[in-house]
C-alpha cells in the first residue's frame, strides 16, 4: 500500500509593502525595515501549520542596480531580523528578470515574474506545498492574479484604502497589514477545514 505524503498549505508573501517597508528600490541591508506586527503574524501562521514563503519580483537586478549576491545579503539580513523576534521563513524566491528593461541575460520574458507562476512552482517542488489550500498575500494586483493562477486565495494589503471589506472591483479581502491578513487566513482556514471534515 503506497501512502502519499500530505502536502503542506503555504502562505506566499510579497516582500516590499507586505513584510518590509517599501522604499522604492532597496539596495542596502540598512534599508530593511520590518513592518509592525509582521513577526507576530508569521508566528501565528506557523502555529497553524502553514509554511511561509516569499515570492518577490526584483527587477533592480535586471536593471543592473543590484547584483544577485547583494540581494542575497539583503535577504539574509531580513531573515536575521525576523529571527530576532522568533519568526522564520521557509524560503525566499525572487525573479531577477524584466521583459523590457533588463540587461543581458536578465532581459527576458520569463515564467517567474509575477503574476507568472514559476517561483511558486519551484517552491512547491522544493517544499512539498499544496497551492489549492494556500494563500497569497501582497499589495499589488499581480499578487492577486498569481493567487488566481495557482488556485490559492488572495488577500490584498492596501493600507491606504478603507479596509475590512473588498476593494472596489476586487473579489479579494482587503486588509491593512500582514497581521490582519493572518487573522483573516486563520479564520478562513478553520472554516474551510471544518467544511471538508464534516
Amino acid at each position: 500500500m503506497s501512502i502519499e505524503a500530505k502536502k503542506a498549505p503555504a502562505i506566499f508573501l510579497d516582500r516590499d509593502g507586505t513584510l518590509i517597508r517599501d522604499v522604492g528600490h532597496l539596495y542596502r541591508q540598512e534599508q530593511v525595515e520590518v513592518l509592525p506586527r509582521v513577526t507576530e503574524a508569521i508566528r501565528l501562521l506557523r502555529g497553524q501549520g502553514f509554511l511561509l514563503v516569499v515570492v518577490t519580483n526584483q527587477s533592480a537586478v535586471a536593471r543592473g542596480r543590484l547584483t544577485e549576491e547583494e540581494l542575497g545579503r539583503i535577504h539574509n539580513a531580513l531573515n536575521a531580523r525576523l529571527a530576532q523576534d522568533g519568526a522564520r521563513l521557509d524560503g525566499i524566491y525572487y525573479c531577477p528578470h524584466h521583459p523590457t528593461e533588463g540587461i543581458g541575460a536578465y532581459h527576458a520574458e520569463c515564467d517567474c515574474r509575477k503574476p507568472n507562476t514559476g517561483m511558486v512552482v519551484k517552491a512547491v517542488a522544493d517544499l512539498g506545498l499544496d497551492p489549492s489550500s494556500s494563500y497569497v498575500v501582497g499589495d499589488q494586483a499581480s499578487d492577486m492574479e498569481l493567487a488566481g493562477r495557482i488556485g490559492a486565495k488572495g488577500i490584498l494589503i492596501a493600507s491606504q484604502l478603507v479596509v475590512g471589506g473588498d476593494s472596489p472591483g476586487s473579489k479579494h479581502p482587503v486588509v491593512a497589514d500582514l497581521w490582519q491578513a493572518a487573522e483573516w487566513i486563520v479564520g478562513d482556514f478553520r472554516r474551510s477545514s471544518g467544511r471538508k471534515s464534516s
